[in-house]
């Protein structure tokens, strides 16, 4: 699958046309999404027309950073949060997948065929509740897909689909969720596609500096430490042990210095917090597990630039659902504290199917998870 990049260049550069890369992409999904069913529609003429709008765009002599590059939006209303990504020429071909009716774990999508399946093993779901995106991601239909984060929607389902997801500061974007937990975010099939997103959707003003040097790189190797629970979780030892042999290829390559792991890290369960926020519960509790939380990851960032965890305590379940195991239990920490996180693929289980390791990092500092992820994938 060419990368978003390598697409945009060779559209800029007249190597190829927008509507050739959509015609393309249009192709792959009406070849796979019988089975994958990664999408709730597909906009085949509204896409032609787009991709017609771009070349027509560079032709008249925009300078368009994602130009004609086809994209998956989560769900049918994701086209509201497209702005950005179309105005820099990217051209929307469908709806991805999201839960349906009675799907109280988020965990499946419901696309136009059928229930989205994992492209690595069709009896395994996707994650959710970003499936499509990260399914058709995955697959090659897309190579950008947006999703939303509110418990770890983007992050899982990277994690079980074997992508990059990156979930954004809470309230940097855009988001009509008004409970403050869920924060937009891309899932991408390499670190480079993550970045041109990121500088789009942020804007100049917002990347510009941030991170030290040309192209987001930090002038010292960022530290790092290591956390398998949280303080909280009960992980199964296949995504540990994986995601911490990618923390540590991640060291080896330079990318970061882990510190030593001293007092562990003892975040509260933000289960119920996160729960209350949701849904009306007790919310004297979930204010004081979000400052019992906000204090000691303050603590924590003041030692260290990153925390890395793996992304779920579990590996993708089957369609029959997770049973009492809340995939969520290393990722909704951070929908509650707003830092932001992104999930990079760690490795295959025994199963087949893909886990992923979580790097978190400050607020605010998504240039930094994009260059230290940078360095491990295209």
């Amino acid at each position: 699958m060419t990368s978003a990049r390598e697409i945009a260049a060779a559209v800029r550069s007249g190597a190829s046309t927008a509507v050739e890369a959509v015609t393309a992409a249009l192709a792959r999904i009406e070849r796979v999404d019988p089975v994958l069913c990664a999408f709730a529609e597909v906009w085949e003429e509204d896409a032609l027309r787009g991709a017609r709008t771009a070349d027509e765009r560079i032709a008249a002599g925009e300078h368009l950073p994602l130009a004609g590059v086809p994209i998956g939006v989560k769900g049918r209303r994701g086209l509201r949060g497209a702005g950005p990504l179309i105005a820099a020429g990217c051209v929307p071909v469908g709806a991805t997948a999201v839960p349906g009716p009675g799907t109280a774990w988020q965990t499946w999508g419901l696309g136009r065929y059928g229930r989205t399946v994992n492209p690595w093993r069709y009896d395994r779901t996707p994650g959710g509740s970003s499936a499509g995106s990260a399914a058709a991601v995955a697959a090659g239909l897309v190579p950008l897909a947006t999703g939303s984060d509110g418990a770890g929607s983007v992050r899982i389902p990277a994690a079980w689909c074997g992508v990059v997801g990156l979930k954004a500061t809470n309230g940097r974007l855009p988001s009509a969720d008004r409970t403050g937990l869920a924060a937009p975010g891309v899932l991408t099939r390499c670190v480079a596609d993550a970045e041109a997103y990121w500088r789009v959707v942020a804007g100049p003003a917002e990347t510009a500096g941030t991170a030290g040097t040309p192209g987001g790189r930090e002038r010292r190797t960022p530290t790092a430490l290591w956390s398998a629970d949280l303080g909280f979780a009960d992980p199964d030892p296949e995504p540990v042990v994986l995601a911490r042999a990618a923390a540590r290829r991640l060291a080896d390559a330079g990318a970061v210095r882990l510190l030593p792991p001293g007092r562990p890290l003892r975040l509260e369960d933000p289960g119920p917090a996160w729960l209350a926020l949701r849904g009306g519960g007790d919310l004297g509790t979930a204010a004081r597990v979000r400052a019992v939380n906000d204090r000691r990851l303050g603590a924590l960032f003041r030692r260290a630039d990153l925390l890395l965890t793996p992304t779920t305590p579990c590996a993708a379940h089957g369609h029959d659902g997770p049973g009492d195991r809340y995939s969520t239990a290393l990722t909704w920490a951070f929908n509650l504290s707003g830092h932001p996180a992104l999930s990079l693929p760690a490795g295959l289980g025994r199963d087949g199917c893909p886990v992923g390791l979580q790097l978190v990092a400050a607020p605010g500092r998504e240039e930094l998870l994009l260059a230290v992820a940078g360095s491990a994938t295209c």
